[in-house]
């Protein structure tokens, strides 16, 4: 069996997801896709609409085989750490290529674009240093220099500008530095972009144009044109168990106060908290009333509105800078779901897994699992601010198989 890996959030899965899933298959001749997802927590920097669970049976319901989870440290990391962690989780489950979405739609351009910055990479690293003490912030210093790199020697590039360019950008960086036997592959990204309000004319709809439809007050009904049935269902039920979707803004009293317990050197030790914005910290989360209110009062030209979510994140959960960053590498494979193709292809790779393979939690000690575990904690008190429903615990929770 052949086996095609995926890098996924599914916040939530929709008719775009499906049509990757589809054509990562199809384009590949794979029998099952590999799918590994963020858990609670995701890499923009926010909690999951709805939590794992839902997300891995809209999935697996949508022609996914095997849903893994890319635990916390990974999932929350700026762009490299992300394709890196997921990268090595799907090496390790023996995945024969990584099919990502891009605007580009052709690999060739990614290997020139990684080739290019790689054999100018003192360079590279100068501009990105210079730009940055103009005040600039991180994704813009990379893609001005990237942009000078490109006059060295014209070629076939991707545009650095579009978002799942970048990503699809470092797994091509990460398959290339890691020389996994997995090769990289990618399908055209169509109709809506990466940032798209959702258009009424189509089928397909970017996953943050359906957030915004269902936080802007539109009903599950009015967006339902762009999701397949499955993801329908789950969003449904979860509306039905919790009466809204998770999202900053109804976390706010909490991370209010995970803030405010905090002085300002304490705030110092928690994951990319630097630079003094720990004072910036404490003073907008006196004077604000809401999460908008306070992203509004913190962002700036250098500190995009997702570099800033990251580090509420892990203040929000206490994860530490040493934590974040004890461990470069995944130490095992913790399954959330299987269909029956996941499950027969799982029995034939499973003795030759480089990696121990995770089903149940209870009886495993590993630090960047606990910190997992710690997260979904975080998350359901985050629920409970809106909920009396408690989420499924991960203690308690089986992989799913359908």
């Amino acid at each position: 069996m052949q086996a095609v890996g995926i890098v996924v959030e599914y916040n939530p899965f929709h008719n775009g997801h499906l049509h990757h899933v589809n054509e990562a298959k199809r384009t590949t001749n794979s029998d099952v896709a590999v799918a590994v997802m963020s858990g609670q927590f995701l890499q923009r920097g926010e909690p999951a609409l709805v939590d794992k669970w839902h997300r891995t049976k809209m999935a697996l319901a949508s022609e996914v085989d095997i849903v893994i989870e890319l635990p916390y440290i990974f999932s929350t990391a700026q762009a490299t750490g992300f394709a890196s962690g997921a990268v090595q989780l799907l090496e390790a489950m023996q995945c024969t290529t990584l099919a990502f979405g891009s605007e580009q739609g052709s690999i060739t351009p990614f290997l020139n674009t990684f080739h290019l910055i790689e054999s100018n990479r003192t360079l590279y690293n100068a501009i990105i240093k210079e730009t940055i003490q103009q005040g600039k912030s991180y994704p813009q210093a990379l893609f001005a220099a990237y942009e000078q790199l490109k006059q060295l020697s014209p070629n076939a590039y991707i545009d650095l500008g579009q978002p799942n360019n970048i990503l699809g950008f470092h797994y091509v960086e990460a398959m290339e530095q890691l020389q996994t036997v997995m090769r990289p592959a990618t399908i055209q990204r169509i109709a809506a972009g990466y940032h798209d309000a959702i258009d009424t004319d189509s089928e397909i709809a970017s996953a943050t144009g359906i957030r915004q439809a269902l936080f802007s007050g539109q009903s599950l009904e009015q967006v339902t044109q762009y999701l397949p049935e499955a993801s329908i269902e789950q969003l449904g039920h979860w509306q039905a168990e919790h009466g809204r979707f998770a999202s900053w803004e109804s976390f706010w009293p909490l991370l209010q106060y995970a803030i405010l317990r905090h002085t300002p050197q304490q705030l110092k030790q928690y994951a990319d908290v630097s630079e003094g914005l720990e004072n910036s910290l404490i003073k907008y989360a006196r004077s604000s009333s809401n999460f908008v209110e306070f992203m509004n009062a913190m962002k700036s030209k250098r500190y995009t509105w997702t570099r800033l979510q990251r580090m509420l994140t892990h203040v929000y959960t206490g994860v530490t800078k040493e934590q974040l960053h004890a461990n470069s590498s995944p130490t095992y494979i913790r399954i959330l779901g299987m269909t029956s193709a996941g499950q027969q292809y799982i029995s034939r790779i499973k003795k030759s897994l480089s990696l121990p393979l995770i089903s149940r939690v209870a009886a495993v000690s590993d630090p960047i699992l606990a910190i997992d575990l710690h997260a979904t904690q975080m998350y359901q008190l985050g629920i409970q601010q809106f909920s009396n429903k408690k989420i499924d615990e991960d203690y308690k929770t089986p992989p799913i198989r359908y």
